[in-house]
């Protein structure tokens, strides 16, 4: 990743929001996954845009350059977004995965002027999972929180990610120590979940939501995906935006960013370049 710098802003409740900033070019906000912060999850990613693109990669309140606050209800993280997107000062696009995705598309649904597209990548819908789904969502956060109590970090977020991740793809996050530097978000992360259980607020998969972007949508998944919400989610998507389009990466799963980045960054620079064009 070329041309490293800091960009920050602080959020009405007193949260700085920090990421890192590469590249030149029209801007694009990366929004992170439940699991790791903006560097972790979008590494492999970066260097395949930064020669078009000024990728800015924010953290979620807790995790990386960013403060902390007891706060980390979705709502809450969807004002961060906007903030953060707002204090760029130019028309930025947003590019969100899995968590993200549904921040990024929450954010769009909820100022329409914010942003000019969105990309979402795997776009994180509990809603849209059915009964298995779930329990095995609700089984993979409690063996997260057993692994977490006996202070085995690591272990505890891999075991998340098994939810999510097939068998290779977390031989991969393992070769990048991606869960041994993401094991130290793991109580964040189950006070994001606990938080999620009492949200009542806007979801990314509400029809009225969706319905209010404006933006260009692109939704994206996996062909080789574990997880049925994601290609669910992605449809779900795309038959409510206004001006949205679905496709598929060949070969990938849920961690596509972490797994194809190049087969990631070659739809997304086609979708974000045209709609910088002049009109």
């Amino acid at each position: 990743m070329s041309n490293q710098r800091t960009h920050y802003v602080t959020t009405t409740d007193g949260v700085a929001i920090g990421g890192s900033v590469h590249g030149q070019g029209p801007p694009l906000v990366f929004v992170q996954g439940v699991m790791g912060d903006g560097d972790l999850d979008w590494q492999a990613l970066v260097p395949h845009l930064s020669d078009r693109f000024t990728c800015y990669l924010p953290n979620l309140r807790g995790r990386g350059l960013s403060g902390d606050h007891p706060d980390l209800s979705f709502g809450r993280q969807v004002d961060d977004v906007l903030t953060y997107v707002d204090s760029i000062g130019a028309p930025s696009g947003l590019v969100g995965w899995s968590l993200g995705a549904g921040l990024a598309l929450a954010a769009a649904g909820a100022q329409p002027d914010a942003v000019d597209a969105v990309a979402a990548v795997g776009p994180g819908m509990p809603g849209v999972m059915d009964e298995h789904e779930q329990a095995a969502l609700g089984a993979a956060v409690a063996s997260m929180g057993e692994l977490a109590a006996e202070g085995r970090l690591t272990d505890a977020v891999r075991a998340f990610a098994g939810f999510l991740f097939t068998d290779e793809e977390i031989a991969v996050a393992d070769d990048a120590s991606y869960f041994e530097a993401a094991g130290r978000y793991v109580p964040n992360l189950l006070s994001f979940f606990q938080q999620q259980m009492e949200y009542e607020g806007p979801t990314p998969d509400d029809p009225v939501v969706l319905a209010a972007i404006s933006a260009p949508v692109l939704a994206l998944h996996g062909s080789d995906s574990k997880q049925p919400s994601d290609a669910a989610g992605a449809r779900h998507v795309a038959d409510r935006v206004p001006n949205a389009r679905i496709q598929q990466i060949p070969g990938a799963g849920h961690a596509a960013p972490l797994t194809h980045p190049e087969a990631l960054a070659e739809p997304l620079t086609e979708f974000f370049s045209p709609a910088r064009q002049p009109a």
